[in-house]
């Protein structure tokens, strides 16, 4: 997990897969392990609101699209939170701590 951005409206954290090692043999007649494919993903926090969204998949590509763009052009941080404002039109989940 690495924090990308913290302002005092969001928060964008990347998530990172746990690499898992497969199995060399296997155990009690079972096939061995796969490895599956590590993915990885978003959580954008909107701290006005109290809400996340959590992006994978598609959308965590599209986002990571947009984090290359923001490296090569050097937006203000008003373009960085008005993306973020649009991403964060989808967050549905209340924030909530462990």
């Amino acid at each position: 997990m690495q924090t990308l951005y913290d302002s005092e409206s969001f928060v964008v954290v990347h998530m990172l897969p746990d690499a898992q090692e497969p199995r060399e043999e296997p155990l009690n007649d079972a096939p061995p392990l796969v490895p599956q494919l590590a993915r990885h993903g978003f959580e954008i926090v909107d701290k006005r609101s109290g809400k996340e969204v959590y992006l994978d998949g598609s959308w965590a590509e599209m986002f990571q699209q947009q984090i290359l763009a923001w490296q090569r052009d050097t937006p203000t941080q008003e373009e960085v939170e008005d993306a973020l404002d649009r991403y964060a039109g989808l967050a549905q989940n209340p924030v909530v701590v462990h």
